[in-house]
């Protein structure tokens, strides 16, 4: 009886040589529609499934390899006299190697043209079938869902006959990896279309992008992976023009970094340059200003010394001028939309800098994005994508009301305060950061750190404002504030002891905005 192979693949890299390799082995080559006409153009002998089934495509193309003819040879176990007897009665053959790979369901959708119909269109039904079919017989059948693997398969074949039992189990586990990234980027697309966030079920399936040396630590195993179709912007997005490979710890630095950036450059509706130093996931400088220059030398005086070995995100084009000035430091990356080929020139002398190229104007989706494994489970929750145009309408409790200088720079210290870790305290003058406090147990720590780098640094917190992520449970952090002449606060307010806050800032002459909304970040 013929050894039967079944090839039936969306993207044909690869294919030709691997159905070659096949029937040179000695393997009849069986095959479906645009697949079989590739073959059979590089002169390799093919049988089509509907030759094979004795039953014709139909509708569309949608019911073709759906057959007890094809299944049946895929899922008997040859070694169950049951099966064997079962499978003589209708004639059912062996297929003992099956290469699949589906519709291009993720190359569709992805294209703003393609129509609703056109995407359901590429959901393949009969695909993954024949794959989950031929995994679950891994005993006995060979399933090739990545055209990486050819190569492998044809190596085996050509030694033994057959691949190997390991070998086969491998490739199995590939295969439903395969499926089930499959079916959560469909799931994940008709979620998104409905504005379904959190669904009964949710799967999401990443595709590898970087293995990685380490984690978080030398001794932690780590590997990056982007997920497909997710509708917004990540890291794996971005193009590296230079430097080493990304590491876990760079990965995490610069989405902060993006995100930070991104709302800088349009926080109060307006087109800003905008710069950004992050270090740790928490930024030590921010700032926007009349240049992209002038903001990265106000982002860097707010802490120059944490900046040393950090990331630098910038909303504009880096220039010949910056990048000398990003050249007398040391940084682990600098992200932007673009570089001049004098700053290329110039940044990539330093062998280890990274350097990353991104456009800054693509708005993240929001659905469920915010993931956090907690051992056998995880949470799932929205992005923290809560900022203000104005601070017109919230409660202002205090008895002088902030200036409109005042309110700008607040909203500025608002969305400064939502990226940093809590207890977040952070110190602004105009459009720049004075001093960030951050990740303490106490917030009156936070503003003492706060007020301490700004001493550091020889600025000045007099007439400065202040945001606090959270309220206020006691006043000893309006009290700090005020010892260091900050003029105005913002925080959410609804501590029991409001009443206590508000007296602080009035006897110091302090205005207060409430905005009712909280920014933890743990």
């Amino acid at each position: 009886m013929s050894k039967y192979a079944l090839i039936s693949v969306s993207d044909k890299t690869g294919v030709e040589t691997f159905a070659q390799g096949l029937a040179d082995a000695g393997y009849s080559i069986i095959s479906t529609g645009g697949t079989a006409k590739a073959l059979k153009a590089a002169g390799i002998k093919v049988q089509e499934i509907s030759d094979f089934t004795g039953f014709p495509e139909m509708l569309d193309g949608r019911v073709k390899t759906l057959h007890p003819l094809v299944h049946g040879a895929i899922l008997k176990l040859r070694d169950n006299p049951e099966h064997i007897k079962t499978a003589e009665t209708h004639k059912i053959g062996d297929i003992d190697i099956v290469a699949v790979n589906l519709y291009p369901f993720e190359a569709v959708a992805s294209k703003a043209h393609s129509s609703f119909e056109e995407i359901i269109e590429n959901i393949d039904i009969g695909g993954p079938a024949m794959v989950r079919s031929a995994a679950k017989n891994n005993k006995f059948v060979t399933i090739v869902v990545h055209a990486s693997d050819y190569e492998r398969v044809l190596a085996e074949v050509r030694t033994g006959g057959t691949t190997t039992a390991a070998t086969r189990l491998e490739l199995a586990a590939k295969a439903y990896s395969h499926t089930s990234m499959y079916d959560s980027m469909i799931a994940g697309y008709l979620n998104r279309k409905l504005g379904v966030k959190f669904p009964q079920e949710f799967t999401f399936g990443g595709r590898l992008k970087q293995a990685m040396r380490y984690g978080e630590n030398p001794h932690q195993d780590a590997a990056f992976y982007q997920v497909p179709l997710s509708g917004s912007f990540g890291v794996a997005n971005a193009e590296q023009l230079h430097g080493k490979e990304l590491s876990y710890n760079n990965v995490v630095d610069i989405l902060a970094a993006v995100e930070l950036t991104r709302e800088l450059a349009h926080f109060d509706g307006r087109k800003r340059n905008a710069a950004v130093i992050i270090k740790h996931t928490n930024p030590c400088g921010a700032a926007t200003a009349t240049t992209l220059e002038q903001a990265y030398d106000d982002a860097l005086a707010c802490d120059p010394l944490s900046a040393f070995g950090g990331i630098v995100a910038f909303s504009g084009a880096v220039d010949d001028a910056l990048a000398q000035k990003l050249n007398d430091i040391f940084l682990e990356v600098i992200i932007a939309p673009d570089f001049t080929e004098g700053a290329l020139a110039l940044l990539t002398k330093k062998k280890n800098v990274r350097l990353m190229k991104t456009p800054l104007d693509k708005k993240p989706n929001n659905i469920a994005s915010a993931i956090l494994w907690t051992g056998d489970s995880f949470l799932l929750q929205d992005a923290d994508s809560h900022s203000f145009a104005s601070f017109e309408g919230l409660v202002v409790p205090t008895k002088r009301k902030p200036s409109k200088d005042e309110l700008a720079s607040l909203e500025f210290a608002w969305v400064v305060a939502k990226y940093v870790k809590s207890n977040a305290i952070v110190y602004v003058s105009g459009t720049r950061t004075i001093g960030i406090g951050a990740g303490q147990m106490s917030r009156v720590d936070s503003s003492k750190i706060a007020s301490i780098k700004a001493t550091n640094a020889k600025l000045s917190l007099k007439g400065c404002v202040m945001a606090s992520d959270a309220f206020f449970p006691f006043r000893d952090s309006v009290d700090e504030a005020a010892a260091q002449g900050i003029a105005a606060i913002v925080s959410p307010g609804g501590s029991v002891r409001d009443s206590e806050v508000i007296q602080a800032a009035d006897e110091a002459n302090i205005a207060m905005v409430f905005t009712d909304i909280r920014h933890f970040r743990h």
